[in-house]
């Protein structure tokens, strides 16, 4: 297996001198519990803007470059009269930090990496072409074409079927999102699980964001996304919010 790069037309289309770096306030770090930065990399140390700018560069080639390859499989569900009969989901395991909070890759509870991108098509369905603001999870793809498919899906499940959704993008909903990642785990063979191991998890409604990690013991985030999408203040601590944290722990 040798890493795959997109062909060097796809980074022509993205100078990397035009990529703009995105801007981390000073001591940013010191607005939420340690184990939120866990995924930072020793090797980012050495990143010269230049060099955070060429990753930029390749990101948005990767993904073009993806584009086009779903253009292809599009094509040809059209070419074989396939398309008015075929369910098409797109979707990621993961999302992409970029320098955000002074971060890169994944491994995170920030929004830049637990949010994925999702795109259903079902050619019934009446809210084709919509986008919903609903807070959906990738676990909920399984009901969703199940019912699809009409067929039955597993029992005991926590998630919901999204095909209400997908009628009417703007219908009600009032499931939120979890979203989990370990600090400590092994990441190399052969290594042993770390003393200090601890998980952190996150609830995501449509307006919050709400992370305790080690079930609060090391620490608690909240976000409010009509103030502040970026995430960058933490009113975990805020009085203010002191209503809506206890809602959402409730929830979490």
């Amino acid at each position: 297996h040798t890493p795959y790069v997109a062909p060097k037309k796809y980074f022509e289309l993205f100078p990397a001198a035009t990529m703009k770096l995105p801007l981390v306030p000073e001591k940013h770090r010191e607005s939420a519990p340690e184990m939120a930065f866990g995924s930072y990399k020793k090797e980012q140390d050495v990143l010269t803007d230049d060099l955070r700018k060429q990753a930029l560069q390749a990101y948005h080639a990767s993904t073009t470059f993806m584009d086009a390859q779903v253009g292809i499989v599009l094509a040809a569900l059209e070419r074989l009269k396939l398309a008015d009969k075929t369910i098409v989901v797109f979707f990621s395991d993961h999302g992409y930090h970029l320098g955000e909070h002074g971060l890169w890759q994944k491994m995170s509870l920030f929004e830049n990496s637990a949010r994925v991108p999702l795109i259903i098509y079902d050619p019934r369905a009446k809210g084709n072409g919509k986008v919903s603001a609903r807070t959906v999870e990738l676990v909920d793809l399984h009901p969703t074409l199940a019912e699809a498919c009409g067929i039955a899906p597993a029992s005991g499940l926590l998630s919901k079927s999204l095909v209400p959704l997908l009628n009417d993008p703007a219908a009600a909903w009032d499931k939120p999102a979890l979203t989990q990642v370990s600090r400590g785990t092994p990441t190399v063979t052969g290594e042993k699980l770390s003393k200090s191991w601890s998980m952190g998890y996150s609830l995501r409604t449509e307006r919050y964001r709400y992370t305790e990690w080690n079930h609060g013991e090391k620490g608690k985030q909240l976000y409010d996304y009509e103030q502040d999408r970026d995430e960058l203040k933490n009113l975990a601590d805020d009085p203010a919010y002191a209503d809506v944290l206890k809602e959402l722990k409730g929830q979490l």
